[in-house]
């Protein structure tokens, strides 16, 4: 009866017992490695305070960038295009012109409430449609006669006690202010507080300590990552460093230090270089450019040192990098919790918890694509009016990237799940698994 009770099944409950502290001491090992490495890239990528040149759109008439004042539509009115008021800084709200009903224009009378020209007023004029087309609301024949009071394309809508901000353009008879953008302070500075209050009511201090990563994430992406590319840096060394911070961060920040944790940390690792090398084969067999977007050209021609294949590349990792780590943290949290519940053996909480895989891929990857698909809608709207085929409207270069996006994050999701669900099943003890003073006890 010894004998038998020493025999197979014996060796096997060994071998399980073993593998947990060689497991252990291997993710431990690679991670403080990695984390050295990364340490190493960020001094080495280390952006300098060198100055970069200014683009056009963001340059004001000297050269320099643009400034602007804060403003209050206090009154609007309709009259002729082409006011000589319009722009120039006012004492008074009264605007010395001509109100007409039905004019082609529509002026804003506004008062700034910050800058040198605080308590003044100035006044914006908009060109409607009807000043486009030459024609007056009302004109016979014209199908839709409303369409025609509508600011032309391009053009604000603005109201009576919307807060805005002002350019201002150096002249030779004094500065001219002209629309720049809505004040949006207030409003984001609500949304903000009630995305805090939404993730710490439900997920209580954990959520909390969520916030304070995602803060530090872009302290990151603000503070090394942008001035790190423009500096000249390879984009894609400094995207795969800045998420390697991130990731070490935000991960032991949001969850603790834990081996759980530390499964789904290196999981997320692996899963971005993964992501990196299919990014970099799209990118080399699809011949995506990235030089639809106005932003990148715009880009290239100021910040001419810029690899812009290296750019959509580092694009593509920085992209991969939250649904990467959801897929990851839910996989080593399953594989954890089923071990716990009673799962007897590692294989069989590795199967346990890949069934609940299954279901995150096929729920995350929708989720990737259409979040992808949503951002080429308006150009698939434009294709779809110029009649355009599908076949050309899915090849051409900016759908073609956020094809590629959704391509490269489905199968980096894919490969994510097993390769986690094995580390964490390594790491955890089943309920079937002897405590190691038992186990020792037995040999």
């Amino acid at each position: 009866m010894e004998r038998k009770h020493h025999g197979h099944p014996h060796s096997l409950t060994d071998i399980s017992h073993m593998l947990s502290p060689f497991a252990r001491w291997l993710v431990i090992g690679t991670l403080a490695v990695t984390a050295v490495a990364v340490t190493i890239g960020m001094i080495v990528l280390w952006p300098s305070d060198s100055e970069h040149p200014v683009p056009t759109q963001f340059r004001s008439a000297d050269g320099g960038s643009i400034e602007t004042v804060d403003g209050e539509v206090v009154d609007q009115f309709r009259a002729s295009c082409l006011n000589p008021a319009a722009g120039s800084v006012l004492e008074t709200a009264d605007i010395p012109i001509n109100p007409v009903a039905d004019g082609p224009c529509i002026l804003n009378a506004v008062r700034f409430d910050s800058g040198e020209v605080a308590g003044r007023y100035t006044v914006l004029e908009i060109p409607t449609k009807g000043a486009q087309s030459g024609a007056a609301p009302g004109t016979e024949g014209v199908p839709t006669p409303g369409s025609l009071d509508e600011p032309q394309a391009g053009q604000p809508t603005l109201h009576v006690g919307d807060a805005i901000r002002l350019s201002t353009v150096p002249g030779p008879d004094g500065n001219r202010y002209t629309f720049f953008d809505f004040q949006r302070g207030t409003a984001t500075i609500i949304w903000a507080i009630l995305f805090i209050a939404a993730i710490v009511l439900v997920a209580a201090w954990r959520g909390f300590r969520s916030i304070i990563g995602l803060a530090f994430a872009f302290i990151v992406l603000g503070g090394f990552t942008l001035p790190a590319i423009l500096d000249g840096s390879s984009p894609v060394a400094v995207a795969v460093v800045s998420s390697a911070v991130i990731l070490f961060v935000v991960l032991y920040l949001a969850h603790g230090i834990s081996l759980r944790t530390s499964s789904a940390l290196l999981g997320t690792l692996v899963s971005l270089l993964m992501a990196g090398l299919l990014s970099w084969l799209t990118i080399e067999t699809m011949n995506l450019t990235g030089l639809s977007g106005d932003q990148t050209t715009n880009l290239q021609v100021y910040q001419g040192n810029i690899s812009v294949s290296g750019l959509l590349l580092a694009g593509f990792i920085i992209g991969t990098l939250g649904v990467l780590n959801d897929v990851t943290i839910t996989q080593a949290s399953a594989a954890f919790e089923l071990a716990a519940a009673g799962e007897p053996t590692r294989l069989a909480t590795f199967r346990a918890a890949m069934r609940v895989g299954r279901d995150h891929i096929a729920s995350t990857v929708y989720t990737l694509v259409f979040a992808y698909a949503g951002s080429a809608l308006p150009l698939m709207l434009l294709f779809s009016v110029a009649r355009q085929p599908l076949g050309g409207l899915l090849t051409t270069d900016v759908v073609a990237v956020e094809l590629a996006r959704s391509f490269v994050g489905g199968i980096a999701i894919a490969l994510s799940v097993p390769l986690t669900t094995a580390i964490a099943a390594a790491l955890c003890r089943p309920a079937g698994a002897p405590s190691p003073a038992v186990a020792h006890a037995a040999t």
